[in-house]
């Protein structure tokens, strides 16, 4: 979900500073509803430093191929949120973006403010989607495949959204954006097939060891309804 170096460029850049802005502001929603939800903030730092730490591992360790206009990447988004909740997903995507721009990809540093764009508004729709198909009685260890294939789909659609516009707004609708967009749709949407059966074995792990995972550390509705 990269977006590479060139295809934003010049005065362009002026619109992904207020995207940026924009999703820094979802940012601050999530992590204030979290505390609404009598997340404790100690708790809260401790999911955002994990989460940031796990964002940078799937960028640097877990396998990336560039396709079309940008990269593959396994970001499990729909899995930090599941197990963490937003607002630490949230922190931990922002920063994790971040710090592997600064240590190893400085390069990418410009095209901050697109990347982390296509980061965080998926996340913050998937938080708003989960509120309409998981009822709050169920504790998100309870959620079935179809949940989580739909929270999947709106995850990794919304990065390819926004990584199309951003190679549309770059380059205009030519032949060569259009099918370079289309071949990093195909590739990226594959993941959808793997990120659902990842979300339900780690939903699983964690039902299993609840002695392990229901405590700050994890999202409140891991193990319990909504309050």
């Amino acid at each position: 979900m990269h977006i590479e170096p060139g295809v934003v460029d010049g005065a362009k850049l002026a619109l992904s500073y207020a995207t940026a802005a924009l999703s820094f502001g979802l940012v601050g929603k999530m992590v204030v509803d979290d505390i609404r939800s009598k997340a404790r903030l100690i708790g809260l730092a401790g999911r955002a430093l994990t989460t940031t730490a796990l964002v940078f591992a799937f960028f640097e360790v877990l396998p990336h191929h560039p396709v079309g206009v940008s990269e593959v990447h396994l970001i499990l988004g729909s899995t930090l949120f599941l197990i963490f909740g937003a607002g630490a997903a949230s922190l931990g995507l922002a920063l994790g973006l971040l710090l592997q721009g600064l240590f190893f990809a400085p390069f990418d540093l410009p095209q901050y403010g697109m990347n982390v764009t296509t980061l965080i508004v998926p996340l913050f729709a998937i938080s708003q989607l989960a509120e309409r198909i998981i009822p709050q009685k169920k504790a998100y260890v309870d959620v079935g495949y179809r949940d989580a294939l739909a929270l999947s789909t709106a995850y990794q659609g919304g990065i390819v959204a926004w990584v199309a516009f951003w190679a549309l707004y770059g380059h205009g609708f030519t032949a060569e954006s259009l099918t370079s967009i289309a071949s990093f749709g195909a590739a990226y949407m594959t993941v959808i097939l793997i990120e659902p059966l990842v979300d339900l074995a780690v939903l699983a792990a964690a039902k299993s060891w609840k002695n392990a995972t229901d405590n700050g550390l994890f999202n409140g509705r891991l193990h319990r309804a909504a309050v």
